[in-house]
């Protein structure tokens, strides 16, 4: 895979949050498409899609499994039946990478956490692992999904010690 470092900006977004089991996760995402609908935020390159994955749900058990469904905005998000609220991604540092195919399982996630991570000398920063979904909606194929893995670093590289 094809990890770049990259200065991600810091990006203001309407957010929704899903707490619960992984195979409820459309349902959240509904509550944010149809605001998004409502607020005619239809430019997928002006207002894009994000996860922020707080847990690893191979790992958390489903009922503590939480993540935060989010679009791109420019303004405050207002008071709303769907509860989005405005939060920010902040400005950092990440190691990125593409995947494509299906979001139900993450390759290049798993790749940058457990393989790339360990083997880079860099650190984790102090933000979630988040993604871009970079195609979204009902005409988009599961094999033909693209998604970037956003893993925040550390502000230092830490130097590998070199084994004799």
């Amino acid at each position: 895979m094809d990890v770049q470092i990259v200065e991600f900006p810091e990006t203001k977004v309407a957010a929704i949050e899903h707490l619960g089991p992984p195979a409820l996760e459309h349902e959240t995402v509904r509550k944010l498409i149809a605001w998004k609908l409502e607020n005619r935020l239809l430019d997928p390159l002006r207002y894009r899609s994000y996860g922020i994955h707080y847990t690893d749900p191979r790992i958390t058990p489903p009922f503590e499994h939480r993540v935060e469904f989010c679009i791109s905005v420019e303004e405050d998000v207002g008071p709303n039946p769907f509860g989005i609220t405005t939060k920010m991604i902040p400005r950092c540092r990440c190691a990125r990478v593409r995947d494509i195919g299906s979001r139900f399982y993450n390759r290049a996630a798993v790749y940058l956490g457990e393989i790339w991570l360990p083997e880079s000398g860099e650190t984790l920063g102090d933000f979630p692992i988040f993604f871009h979904y970079v195609n979204v909606g009902p005409n988009v194929w599961e094999e033909e999904m693209i998604t970037d893995v956003y893993l925040p670093l550390g502000s230092r590289k830490v130097e590998k010690a070199l084994v004799d």
